[in-house]
């Protein structure tokens, strides 16, 4: 467990990222894609679903011991959290109202995220943008990892607990590579956050709120789920730096596996990213693909050649202000 990874950089590249060139050539010559593009009506249903869920489990687990809360946290309002932050990145495209409303997809995701117990959807939604308009961008994308975490996370022992910290390196990064101002929409999720987390705490006591940011850190961390993380963007082939899934988690997690289709085309909802593969399946088939987050996740900690420096890096002719 004590071998060192291989990678001393990331993988720097002199090109732009390939989704808006290949954009471009789909939507010519498919243009019936643009159809499935704007707002997707069943979301606002599923995530209803899934938060009054949480809701109803926090009043079942108030009186469980505490190894049953962590486990329940770990098995179930894990999965069900992750899948939140899942549907947070969809509606941040403001795909739940679309984009003439663009302020009620703002307050749906902060609906959304009350069950992860922390707030979480506005900052999101501001470095999301950058991910997709500067991917890979050094000091832009802060999906990328820090220098510190590809020198450091280098061993199988060491990638795992990185593994394990990614929510609270996702949390912090963006702190260090690219800090923003703390905005009025920000103030305004933490204030709904807070005020939600305290009814649930006089209602029920403290332990539905340990099983909700419990439950949030375990399902961002080591969970199969949460091979997407690195499924999505970490150079498994040279030179490849978005990949898609289209295994039976996509069911659960609102397609994000099909992150290639994604990527090209951001404002379609995850739950029609299957028929732009299936339009356009020439671009699709021929490109690598994960057939397992698990896998992903096994190969990760311990095939040497892959680690957080494992991601294709740019540069872009502008300053971070900017």
């Amino acid at each position: 467990m004590g071998k060192t990874g291989g990678r001393g950089d990331f993988e720097w590249v002199y090109t732009d990222q390939p989704h808006t060139s290949r954009r471009k050539e789909i939507l010519a010559k498919y243009p019936q894609i643009k159809s499935l593009m704007g707002p997707d009506p069943q979301l606002k249903w599923v995530v209803s679903g899934m938060v009054l869920t949480q809701f109803l489990a926090c009043f079942l687990v108030q009186d469980l011991s505490w190894k049953w809360i962590f486990f329940w946290a770990y098995a179930f309002g894990g999965c069900i959290n992750h899948s939140l932050t899942l549907a947070i990145h969809d509606i941040s495209h403001n795909v739940a109202f679309g984009n003439k409303l663009a302020k009620w997809n703002r307050w749906f995701a902060m609906w959304a995220n009350l069950p992860i117990g922390l707030p979480y959807s506005a900052a999101f939604k501001k470095y999301h943008i950058d991910h997709h308009r500067y991917l890979g961008g050094d000091q832009l994308d802060v999906d990328i990892p820090t220098d510190f975490e590809g020198w450091f996370f280098c061993t199988p022992a060491r990638k795992i607990l990185w593994l394990f910290l990614q929510p609270l390196f996702y949390a912090l990064r963006p702190l260090v590579v690219n800090p923003k101002p703390v905005g009025r929409l920000e103030i305004q999720n933490a204030m709904v956050q807070l005020v939600v987390d305290l009814i649930i705490y006089y209602l029920w006591g403290v332990k539905p709120i340990v099983y909700l940011i419990a439950g949030s850190i375990l399902g961002m961390g080591l969970h199969p789920i949460s091979g997407h993380f690195i499924a999505e963007h970490y150079m498994f082939l040279k030179g490849h730096e978005t990949y898609s899934y289209y295994g039976a988690l996509n069911l659960i997690t609102f397609n994000v596996g099909y992150h290639m289709e994604h990527h090209d085309f951001p404002s379609i909802p995850g739950s029609k990213l299957p028929q732009v593969k299936e339009i356009a399946a020439e671009y699709y088939d021929s490109l690598p693909q994960h057939t397992s987050w698990s896998r992903v996740l096994w190969d990760f900690v311990f095939d040497d050649s892959i680690g957080p420096y494992s991601r294709i890096k740019r540069e872009y002719k502008l300053s971070k202000q900017e």
